[in-house]
């Protein structure tokens, strides 16, 4: 009995302890019989799913924070070598229990065959959707599709099983979204507002999950959580997911249902998107402070300029992935790497429009008149985000905003099916024209169908990319969906693990001639208003009137003998050039296959004798 009550720990099956959970009648079952009567209640108990599950605004902001496009003024220590399976504590199953509740008793309802298959549908969407935050993460995890009785001998003994396999959970995922997909409703009702789960958002996930497992399959030689090279069969149902992505992004497209909106910026700081611009959102997290449903607890305005809060900035190799308004790279024209030394205000002149509605710009201002140029202090790189911060201030840290979160856009549908596409060799000019074309060409940029390599591109995806295609569809993704919660996502899949722990660029700062000195800094204007409001300082890490970025160079001391820059910040020359931040950070950084997927945590490991550790860990 010990033995069973320290399992459901480990399985986190309850938020109270295991004996609370053991002893107490469980709430659910005197309720089933009476609670699950018509389509009312299970509109009710879906609801609550639909809250548990939609991503809040800044845990979907923060979900690519440590990628490769951000910086993060911070350690992570999953990237270091310090980090073990004793590090992990995110072993929790409760949103599952609360899921195969709902499908174990859906049926119980008195309504229409449609209306319960429907809801079966919304279940098993919700049910995927878990799986595949644990496929992403762990790999491989065990798979249960009923919730977990304690009278019931079988389902105890089923909590010290291994983990199911991934291919076998990416099936049952598979099983899952196609059925919400054919099931779900897709009528108007349906689609209000874009909250609620219906028959195009699990065409959209189910379109999602199939491009990652797909092209993992493809870029990963083996599954990290084994270090097993895949069957011939695991191949096969690779190439198969990309098939059944095309499959589901063309049912979305062909529906004629959803278009592209005609302002991106105003898509992530309007109080009304999932009303205004529901032609493109397609699922989203309906905020309404009316009904006191916002991001009140932390305002996202004071997430975008409150250093003690956040410091997101654009790591300058990821800026200029952004191309021109003729098409044409940024980088090419440029003799050797110079580009690197073009002055912060000229590098948003004749570029794609998301540059400016991404970061702010010398000239950026907001409702109050003011400009509001790139604050050194909050963001390290000189590329302060603009998106997600509202035109109004209303910026305290308990604001109530109610900035919707678009968690599926239909600019994701077009280039997932513009990838599953070129990722078999089938991206011609006219699944070009229907997808890439159409994004690209919203953002002020001339549609050039690609023939050649841009060789910025080449090297930035390690030499490991030379297909055209392929490289400007990863190029249009990454500047359309950043601060998504996607580009980390994209990154494992791609096994693209090295950009993580890279060193991240910033702006450039000076030439030699004005480089730093024991009694020189570097004033920089960055609003655009003539005035320097920023300075870049070896020696100080405060000065009155300006916002300061400290950090180190050679022969260049303190008042105290001490680094100017604990996390390293320096320049690229020593004394000038380009921002390097977190250096000293970074060298403790080092990626390795198994990090693909974490360990499962230690304690649940020593509590439960048949999990498998995840290889390497």
């Amino acid at each position: 009995m010990k033995k069973y009550l320290i399992g459901l720990v480990a399985l986190a099956f309850a938020a109270t302890s295991c004996e609370e959970f053991l002893t107490k009648e469980n709430p659910n079952a005197y309720d089933a019989a009476t609670y699950f009567k018509d389509e009312a209640s299970l509109e009710i108990y879906s609801n609550g799913l639909h809250r548990n599950f939609e991503t809040a605004i800044v845990d979907f902001i923060n979900g690519d924070r440590f990628s490769d496009a951000m910086n993060w003024d911070g350690e992570l220590l999953f990237y270091t070598t310090r980090y073990t399976q004793k590090d992990n504590a995110s072993w929790s199953w409760t949103r599952l229990r609360s899921t195969n509740y709902f499908l174990d008793n859906v049926r119980k309802a008195e309504a229409e065959e449609e209306i319960l298959n429907h809801y079966e549908g919304v279940g098993r969407f919700f049910r995927a959707m878990f799986y595949m935050d644990k496929l992403e993460t762990y790999g491989r995890v065990p798979w249960y599709d009923h919730a977990i009785e304690t009278s019931n001998e079988e389902d105890v003994t089923s909590l010290y099983k291994d983990c199911d396999s991934r291919s076998f959970i990416a099936g049952k995922i598979f099983e899952d979204l196609d059925y919400a997909s054919k099931n779900c409703f897709g009528t108007a009702e349906y689609r209000r507002r874009a909250s609620f789960v219906n028959k195009y958002v699990a065409l959209a996930m189910k379109a999602r999950f199939c491009l990652f497992e797909g092209t993992y399959r493809k870029y990963h030689t083996v599954d990290p959580s084994t270090n097993q090279a895949w069957t011939a069969e695991e191949k096969a149902q690779g190439t198969k997911y990309l098939q059944e992505c095309v499959t589901a992004c063309e049912e979305v497209m062909n529906s004629k249902i959803y278009s592209l909106s005609n302002d991106y910026r105003q898509m992530f700081i309007g109080a009304d998107g999932a009303g205004t611009y529901s032609q493109e959102f397609i699922w989203a997290r309906d905020y309404n402070t009316a009904l006191a449903v916002n991001n009140q607890d932390y305002s996202i305005n004071d997430y975008m300029i409150n250093a003690q809060h956040a410091q997101y900035s654009f790591n300058r190799d990821f800026v200029m992935t952004y191309l021109k308004t003729d098409g044409t790279p940024y980088t090419t024209g440029f003799a050797g790497e110079d580009y690197y030394k073009v002055a912060f205000a000229d590098e948003f002149v004749g570029r794609d429009r998301r540059l400016r509605e991404t970061m702010r710009y010398p000239g950026f201002t907001r409702a109050d008149g003011k400009l509001w140029g790139a604050d050194l202090v909050y963001a390290k790189t000189g590329y302060q985000p603009n998106k997600w911060l509202t035109h109004e201030i209303n910026d305290a840290i308990n604001g109530a905003t109610q900035t919707d979160v678009p968690l599926i856009r239909y600019a994701e549908v077009l280039l997932t099916y513009a990838e599953a596409m070129a990722e078999q060799g089938k991206c011609t000019q006219d699944v070009w024209n229907k997808s890439v074309k159409l994004v690209r060409e919203r953002a002020g940029v001339q549609s050039i169908y690609p023939t050649t390599a841009d060789p910025y591109m080449v090297k930035y995806f390690l030499g490991e990319v030379t297909d055209p295609v392929i490289l400007e569809i990863r190029r249009e993704r990454g500047c359309e969906f950043t601060m998504e919660n996607l580009r980390q996502k994209d990154d494992r899949r791609w096994h693209m693990g090295e950009l993580l722990v890279k060193t991240k660029t910033g702006m450039w700062v000076c030439d030699q001639a004005n480089a730093l000195s024991q009694t020189r800094d570097v004033e920089l204007d960055l609003n655009g208003d003539g005035k320097a409001e920023n300075l870049v300082s070896a020696k100080l890490s405060e000065k009155k009137g300006f916002l300061v970025l400290a950090v180190n160079a050679t022969g260049i001391t303190t008042s105290t003998g001490k680094p100017n820059s604990g996390a390293g910040h320096v320049l690229s020359n020593g004394t000038y050039g380009y921002i390097l931040t977190n250096t000293s950070l970074v060298a403790g950084y080092k990626w390795e296959n198994r990090k693909y997927v974490y360990p499962i945590p230690a304690v649940s490991v020593t509590l439960n004798e048949g999990l498998t550790q995840n290889y390497g860990w």
